[in-house]
Order: C-alpha cells, then structure tokens, then sequence
C-alpha cells in the first residue's frame, strides 16, 4: 500500500504543477481580472455557470476566483451559487469525460499539451486501475486541475457511476467552502487576496505540495 501512496503523491505533485506551468504571474493576474470583472456583470450568474464548466475541460482559472466575490455581493443567494457552481463543474466533468472517451487524439491531446500536463497524464492513467475515482475526488476538492482527471477518466473508461459521484462530492465540498467562507468572513478575503495575489498563489501551491510530499516519506 505504500509505494500505491507514494506514486499518488508523485502524481498530486504533477498535477499541481501542470496548473499554471506556462502561465507568468502577470498572465495570470490578467486572467484572474477580467474573471472578477464578469461578478459585477448583470448576466454574472451565466457567467459563473459558463467559467465552471469550462474549467473541467480546458479553462484555467478556477470558478472560486468568480464565486467568492459574488457571494459576498449577494450574500442571501450564497447556497444557490454554490449549488450552480457544482451542477455546471460536474457537467463541464461529463464533457471533459468525452473528451477522453470519444475525442482524445482530437482534442485532448492539444488541451494536455497548452498545459504541459503529459506527464502528470501518464503518471495519472500508470496507477488509476488502482486509485479510479479516488483520484477523480481529489482533483474535484483541491487545487489539483480538474480538467486533467476528467479527461483522464474518459481515457481510462471508469464507470459513469462512480466518475459522477466523486465529481459531485468533490465539487459541491470545494464550492460549498469557499460560499460559506465568503458569507461569513465577507471582503476581508477578497481584499488579501488581491493585495497578496501571487505570495497567496504561491504559498498554497506549496502547503498543497509540501504536505503529500510529507506524507509520502510517512508513508
């Protein structure tokens, strides 16, 4: 069991970093501006829907950086956001999924490669007869791209059945968080966020890292 922890340590580690390799922190900062600018937006919740989906195939902002600020705008409509945010990430997961399934030399290949994701593709499909959708509930709840397990999955033919559970399970924890967060603690949040933008970026990738990196020399 332990070199099956380890190499899904390895994996994890992979996956984090084919995230934003490629990206610059003034790229991103881009990305992450014109995604706030669409929370103030009266269309904000087709907007929050459509970045969702998205970002389970091939968008790399995560729909937290819209959902946040938009809670905190509309506090009495936090749940129903959060429940949007899980419905459209676990349907974008369905065509991610397809992707892979029907797509993958297509499609898939080239949205691996804009990521440099390759390798933390190989190393996912090595160990997913062991791990399945396991993996796929890790990626749903963690910083872990999800757009790489969704089409992973599809490659790998895992049951519909057990892809739509870890996906749902996964995304509503994550969103469901990040809403209750945002009701409760309000624009503090946002504000060091923004302030502290790319230390915050780079401080949980590294908890994120450095904890299964720990846990494998446990292990």
């Amino acid at each position: 069991m332990g070199i099956y922890l380890k190499r899904l340590n390895y994996l994890i580690i992979a996956l984090c970093e084919a995230q934003f390799k490629g990206y610059s922190p003034a790229m991103l900062r881009k990305l992450y501006n014109w995604t706030m600018s669409l929370a103030a937006h009266k269309h904000a919740s087709p907007a929050l829907a459509a970045v969702s989906f998205s970002e389970s195939s091939f968008f790399p902002i995560p729909p937290d950086i819209l959902l946040l600020p938009m809670v905190i705008n509309q506090r009495q409509k936090a749940w129903f956001l959060a429940s949007l945010c899980t419905i459209s990430s676990v349907l974008g997961g369905l065509m991610g999924y397809a992707i892979g399934y029907y797509f993958f030399a297509l499609i898939g290949e080239p949205v691996l490669a804009f990521y440099n994701g390759q390798a933390a593709f190989e190393k996912f499909t090595a160990i997913y007869g062991t791990w399945g959708a396991w993996v796929v509930l890790a990626a749903a709840v963690s910083f872990i791209p999800f757009k790489i397990a969704t089409i992973a999955s599809g490659v790998a033919g895992l049951p519909l059945l057990p892809f739509l559970v870890a996906s749902t399970v996964g995304r509503a924890t994550r969103f469901f968080a990040v809403a209750a967060l945002a009701y409760f603690f309000g624009p503090t949040v946002r504000h060091f966020v923004e302030r502290h933008f790319t230390w915050v970026s780079l401080v949980l990738l590294g908890l994120l890292i450095g904890g299964f990196l720990l846990i494998g020399k446990l292990s």
